[in-house]
């Protein structure tokens, strides 16, 4: 017998008690859940609005590079979606829909049914994530249960502008993605 298949015999050959998880407390947010979550986004320095005033504030910016992934925004759209992301080095702004927020954090969930190029996110200067009121959940945990076993080749929570203090405690907006995040409730 090999030195590895002894040792995990050894290993294997420990006895265990099976021991119950912990329950996990309620950290839920007090009072609304879209209170909560615009706090949320507004501590981790985004914006949430409502779609006329986004459309006030769009009117008043000079984008020549959008991407609109989304039914009600689609007309937006100054560019076409590529196939290769490298053609999105000069996107100006990306709006794309989040399945659904968290109040505790402000965290959104996308995946690959709402972005088809992975890219889009961290690519942008400036993204808008249109967002369902109804499609708020209370914290993280709920996040994840809601998430469950679904099929997705790829997702990920975004809940803020991108922002570092990595280097020499300087913050530093958008070093790793988007310098700004708007979530327009649809």
């Amino acid at each position: 017998m090999s030195s590895r298949k002894s040792i995990l015999e050894a290993i294997k050959a420990i006895p265990r008690e099976e021991k119950p998880l912990p329950d996990l407390p309620d950290f839920g947010i007090s009072g609304e859940l879209e209170e909560g979550f615009t706090q949320s986004i507004l501590g981790n320095k985004g914006e949430v609005l409502e779609k006329s005033v986004f459309e006030n504030w769009l009117a008043t910016q000079d984008f020549s590079k959008i991407l609109s992934l989304t039914e009600s925004y689609r007309n937006l759209s100054t560019i076409e979606l590529p196939k290769d992301p490298h053609e999105l080095s000069t996107l100006d702004l990306a709006i794309l829909e989040g399945q659904f927020g968290v109040a505790e954090n402000g965290a959104i969930w996308l995946d690959d049914s709402q972005l088809f190029l992975r890219a889009i996110p961290f690519i942008t200067e400036h993204l808008v994530i249109v967002l369902d009121r109804k499609n708020l959940v209370p914290t993280l945990h709920q996040a994840y249960q809601r998430i469950g076993d679904a099929h997705s080749g790829f997702g990920l929570f975004v809940a803020g502008p991108s922002k570092t203090a990595d280097i020499e405690q300087s913050l530093v907006i958008g070093a790793h993605g988007a310098k700004s995040l708007r979530v327009v409730w649809k």
